[in-house]
């Protein structure tokens, strides 16, 4: 790997989750996850003392009867966790944790908080296509599964590889076939140049019922404020091995209002779409965003 990990720092990932997660998740009521899984069933005729809210005013105007509107709770939520492992993930090569771990880090508290409530939790690893993908199941076989998979990626180091954020989105949107949350970690680097048809992966996701949460891995510092030490430098994209050199300073602030512009439309397109999108910072490590935003997601419920 290109930053080598400090002795025994991920040894027990099952163990790390666990801790990180009873640290947050004993204070909260109900369930972070919940909320979005309750689907309408069927009419029936309104009898007196039902609560008027669940009427259906738009079958009441053309038919002039009273109907109730059922819903369907579904008891187990599915989730299904994308991770993208294209090569930029593996950035910073030389911080204790890059991207990928991150991420990896990030997605194994999920799991053990989806387990703790018999939740239906898969996992799909991708770069410019699929490595691994296990549909959304419980069960303490699958999630040991899904567990040690995480485990790998923390050790991952094969360079040179690009991503395909938005093929992978079209097939996950294609694969699910039941109501899911979808959550997404990526740093979206592939989907700079074709905005809209990242926009139009999203969609359909949301077309198909699925609710879509993006983790949007950066490392703050230096790919977003772009601060690096004033002199002649050379940068290598990590995913293609295409090398550059220059003095950061000549091009930092073009740079800069650039990724903003890029940052502000994705916001701008999944408040639109009704996508939550998380500014994951991996500087700032991967348990307070994680907490910050489970923490949000419980008080809205």
């Amino acid at each position: 790997m290109q930053n080598k990990l400090q002795s025994n720092q991920f040894e027990n990932l099952e163990l790390l989750a666990k801790q990180v997660v009873e640290g947050f998740i004993l204070g909260l009521h109900k369930s972070p996850f919940h909320g979005f899984s309750v689907e309408f069933a069927e009419h029936r005729l309104y009898n007196s003392g039902d609560n008027l809210k669940h009427i259906d005013w738009k079958v009441f105007g053309r038919t002039d009867k009273l109907f109730i509107k059922k819903y369907e709770e579904e008891t187990n939520l599915r989730c299904q966790l994308l991770i993208d492992c294209s090569s930029s993930m593996l950035h910073p090569k030389d911080a204790p944790v890059n991207k990928l771990q991150f991420s990896a880090l990030a997605a194994a508290s999920i799991i053990t908080i989806l387990k703790k409530q018999v939740d239906a939790v898969g996992l799909t690893t991708f770069d410019d296509e699929i490595h691994f993908h296990a549909n959304a199941k419980s069960g303490t076989v699958h999630n040991k599964r899904l567990m040690a998979t995480l485990e790998n990626l923390l050790n991952y180091q094969i360079m040179d590889k690009k991503s395909n954020t938005v093929q992978i989105m079209h097939q996950i949107a294609e694969n699910i076939h039941k109501r899911s949350m979808v959550i997404v970690f990526s740093d979206m680097f592939d989907s700079y140049a074709n905005q809209h048809e990242l926009f139009d992966a999203l969609q359909h996701l949301k077309y198909n019922k699925h609710e879509v949460l993006l983790f949007h891995v950066q490392d703050k510092n230096q790919e977003v404020d772009f601060n690096f030490e004033n002199r002649p430098l050379e940068f290598i994209d990590m995913e293609t091995g295409e090398k550059i050199k220059l003095n950061s300073n000549q091009i930092k602030n073009s740079y800069q209002q650039r990724m903003k512009d890029y940052r502000n439309e994705i916001q701008l397109k999944c408040a639109q779409f009704g996508i939550d999108i998380i500014d994951a910072n991996m500087n700032e490590g991967y348990e307070p965003i994680l907490r910050s935003y489970l923490i949000k997601r419980n008080k809205m419920n």
